[in-house]
């Protein structure tokens, strides 16, 4: 199984909240895991923000962007591209997403992984997860 993680999942694999262990089991259960490049801009600045407000002390923020950073460059990548843009075309023809949001969800539909392996798509938001329902995709939150 391929896990595909939007930046809400991804988030639970490096701060303690509601759904991380959720998130670690499929994560470690996995064969690998994929999710758009703009995870990385996304990711960073929710851990920017963390620190900021003070959730996350220094010494947390440093380690949980050293760990970000090194799974960030084992996951396997899905590049925004004009054809991801047709596939966000349709999907919020279809759909009322927010626009990093559709990113996700047609990044899930395009990966091209190992054949025969089974996409899971993890999320923490409803209304893409009923999206990525009514689009075909195995979710892990409904």
């Amino acid at each position: 199984m391929i896990l595909y993680c939007d930046t809400s999942a991804l988030i639970k694999r490096y701060v303690e909240e509601e759904g991380a262990a959720q998130v670690n089991n499929f994560w470690e259960s996995a064969s690998a895991v994929s999710t758009s490049v703009v995870a990385f801009a996304e990711v960073m600045a929710v851990f920017g923000r963390k620190h900021k407000e003070r959730t996350l002390s220094t010494i947390e923020y440093k380690e949980i962007i050293g760990e970000f950073k090194e799974d960030y460059r084992h996951l396997l990548l899905v590049p925004v591209s004009e054809g991801l843009n047709i596939s966000i075309e349709g999907l919020l023809k279809r759909h009322s997403l927010r626009g990093f949001d559709a990113i996700h969800l047609a990044s899930a539909q395009v990966f091209d992984g190992p054949d025969n392996e089974d996409l899971l798509f993890a999320c923490f938001d409803r209304a893409l997860n009923n999206a990525a329902t009514k689009e075909g995709l195995k979710v892990i939150m409904v």
